[in-house]
């Protein structure tokens, strides 16, 4: 009797199935990592946050818009003729802020209004004249015999505008969590310049609480952050023994640093004389409160904080020398942001296995 042939099927053994199964996932988490990479490339690089900025022009000189050559700063007598005053936009105290307009160009022209500052104001154009970078807002001219200022123009405004801006319907695609760390990684970029400045160490002391720290940046249009106000920005030189004050008179608060308050207790008047200085740590303490302003209270916050609290927490610890520098908070929140960017691509990479 003839055999038939037997037929037997085959089935792909278990190792080779976990193979296959292997070789997609390092496939998936490849390419997410090439995405990752690309995401946050993007993010230090063309969006802004590079120390050097391709668009600055040589030192004495700016380039505003989409004009292709740079223009020297503008003189007293250029803006005296070629800017005009639009509408007062706001009222320091130190200077007036008015909307403005240059060959066509919106700017803003700043001029001092209290004569007992003008060391202050004069200070402030020193700084931002000295520190044009891709972190402080644009200077196209200035005039010192008029106590004038001509800047570049931002239409966000400061920073106290955020949440409001955020509640535009034009912007709010830019109300997420990634987005707003990366806001909190832009404020604590600047800190790290300032401290790392070609003048030396300087200290923000225009911060004694949230609000007036948010006053002194702007929000661009592209959602960056540019410092704005340099009025009072003091130098540190720890090898030659000077140290800082913010100001002449007392400052409370749980805002300002330990070492800022008065450390002689309630009954002992305050003398400005006997306060002790302190060094750029104090704008250390005050990076978690700022960065929970930026956070604010949209879905993801709350999970970014968590991996912030540790970081945070040694920002606040008493003694300033124990406190990390600015760019180990920076450093910190990159990592944070690439934890969770590759977290929240995760279930789409294990949806294709």
């Amino acid at each position: 009797m003839e055999k038939r042939p037997h037929f037997v099927r085959r089935e792909l053994p278990p190792r080779e199935v976990s193979s296959v199964s292997l070789a997609l996932l390092l496939a998936a988490v490849l390419l997410l990592n090439a995405i990752l990479y690309l995401y946050l490339n993007e993010f230090y690089t063309t969006s802004g946050r590079a120390e050097t900025d391709p668009s600055l022009c040589p030192f004495g000189y700016f380039r505003l818009g989409a004009v292709k050559n740079c223009s020297p700063w503008l003189s007293c007598e250029a803006i005296n003729r070629e800017v005009r005053k639009l509408k007062c936009v706001g009222k320091g105290a130190v200077k007036k802020v008015f909307l403005s307009e240059w060959k066509e160009n919106k700017v803003v022209l700043s001029q001092l209004t209290n004569s007992e500052l003008k060391e202050d104001f004069l200070h402030g154009l020193k700084m931002l004249k000295a520190l044009q970078s891709k972190h402080v807002v644009r200077l196209l001219g200035y005039c010192e015999q008029q106590f004038t200022i001509l800047t570049e123009y931002h239409p966000l405004g400061s920073l106290r505008g955020l949440n409001e801006t955020l509640h535009i319907p034009k912007y709010k695609a830019m109300n997420t969590w990634h987005r707003r760390l990366m806001l909190a990684m832009d404020y604590v970029s600047i800190i790290r310049y300032l401290h790392s400045s070609p003048l030396g160490t300087l200290v923000m002391c225009d911060s004694n609480d949230l609000d007036k720290v948010l006053s002194q940046y702007l929000l661009t249009s592209d959602f960056h952050i540019l410092v704005n106000d340099l009025d009072a920005l003091p130098l540190v030189n720890r090898s030659a023994g000077r140290l800082v004050k913010c100001g002449h008179r007392e400052l409370r608060g749980e805002f300002v640093a330990p070492e800022q308050r008065w450390p002689y207790g309630e009954e002992m008047p305050f003398e400005d004389d006997l306060m002790p200085p302190y060094d750029e740590k104090t704008d250390i303490w005050k990076i978690p409160d700022v960065s929970n302003f930026f956070l604010g209270h949209i879905e993801g916050s709350d999970i970014v904080r968590l991996h912030l609290f540790d970081i945070h927490a040694a920002c606040k610890r008493k003694d300033p020398a124990e406190r990390p520098s600015a760019q180990e908070v920076l450093d910190t929140y990159r990592k944070v942001l690439t934890l969770l960017i590759r977290e929240a691509a995760m279930p789409g990479t294990r949806e294709m296995l």
